[in-house]
């Protein structure tokens, strides 16, 4: 595996080359990924709604947006400018001050999730020890802005849609962090960096998604309940909520409703691609081809192959992942509530249960394979 390129060591060592103090290149340092973080997840969301309206188009045999720029790649920011500059209304008998902190709450825990996703080796904000628990935590606190948006709105649907989010949230989070234990507890470490590592070097071979057949199923649909894609969207159905938790919402605070959905959305493609995608891992080795060329695997060229080609197959894989999500909008009905809950409660809890103690038996009576 190639060391890959310290971007944050040789942009630090730069400035202090040019005769800048190390704190005050450490301090210059750490707004630029965090500016990149908050712009790569914003653009993310701009290419999931686009993909969304022209996979839907395509599921549905129409055109979908095209006159919108080229090929209607000006739709979502039209969108975005549409809320930006709609009115903010509030309800006259709304909690004002639980109403505003609703969806502040529901998106600041989305973006900081990105902090611990790595798209290479050394291509990350934050090498966390801890962030896979981390990012369950964080996953946990978005609810509360539901229910809080929900309640502060005196609205008997926006309540219901409250309460409805809190119930779903509870019923999967559970089931989504035993299928997470299990790769963590093969991969030997709650890094999203080692959990990648330990994956490489045999290529598509070597991917979690063949030891954890179980574990990803219930990993994609505990994260689709999470996001309340279809067939989850119980939260915010329209046919019988009007719009849930967000009915009172206009302007920007809608927004952030908007965008922590998308941004969940491509957040949990990316963590799937990272736990049993192989993360940037490319499904042949590259070694294998860097030799079959007769290049050396130390040579700058391929770590800069190398780091590029991670990118593109983290995004690649991840963007996948949001393509089969936009598909099920259109194929799978929508579950019941009671459907929902029972699906959670009665059976991916005990799978992934049983999931996990199967793998520790595993890991136990072939540690070789299992990552012991």
């Amino acid at each position: 595996m190639n060391p890959g390129i310290d971007l944050q060591g040789t942009f630090i060592e730069t400035l202090m080359d040019l005769g800048l103090p190390a704190g005050v290149a450490k301090a210059i340092w750490m707004p630029l990924p965090m500016g990149l973080m908050l712009i790569g997840a914003t653009m993310g969301v701009l290419v999931t709604t686009w993909l969304e309206r022209k996979i839907s188009a395509a599921a549905q045999q129409r055109i979908g947006p095209d006159f919108m720029g080229p090929f209607g790649l000006l739709a979502p920011v039209a969108d975005g400018l549409k809320l930006v500059f709609k009115e903010d209304v509030v309800p006259a008998k709304s909690d004002r001050i639980l109403f505003t902190l609703g969806p502040i709450i529901v998106v600041i825990p989305i973006f900081l999730s990105y902090l611990i996703v790595p798209f290479g080796q050394n291509l990350v904000i934050t090498d966390v020890g801890t962030g896979i628990f981390l990012w369950i935590s964080l996953s946990s606190i978005a609810p509360i802005g539901l229910l809080m948006a929900g309640y502060a709105s005196n609205n008997k649907y926006a309540l219901l849609g409250g309460l409805r989010a809190a119930a779903q949230s509870i019923s999967y989070e559970i089931p989504l962090a035993l299928s997470v234990l299990a790769v963590v507890m093969m991969s030997n470490s709650l890094s999203t960096i080692d959990i990648v590592e330990q994956q490489s070097g045999y290529g598509i071979l070597g991917w979690n998604i063949w030891r954890q057949p179980a574990g990803f199923v219930i990993f994609w649909i505990a994260a689709l309940a999470e996001c309340e894609r279809m067939p989850f969207d119980l939260p915010e159905a329209e046919e019988e909520l009007v719009a849930g938790y967000q009915t009172e919402y206009s302007g920007m605070k809608f927004g952030l409703f908007y965008l922590s959905s998308y941004v969940n959305l491509v957040l949990s493609a990316l963590l799937f691609a990272v736990l049993y995608l192989g993360g940037w891992d490319f499904p042949i080795p590259l070694n294998l081809l860097a030799n079959l060329v007769g290049v050396s695997d130390d040579s700058s060229w391929l770590q800069v192959v190398d780091a590029s080609l991670g990118i593109i197959m983290t995004v690649f894989k991840a963007y996948f992942l949001v393509f089969l999500a936009i598909l099920l909008r259109w194929t799978v009905p929508r579950v019941r509530i009671d459907q929902l809950l029972d699906l959670g409660w009665k059976f991916l809890l005990p799978v992934g249960l049983a999931n996990l103690l199967l793998t520790a038996a595993l890991k136990l009576t072939f540690p070789v394979a299992f990552g012991g």
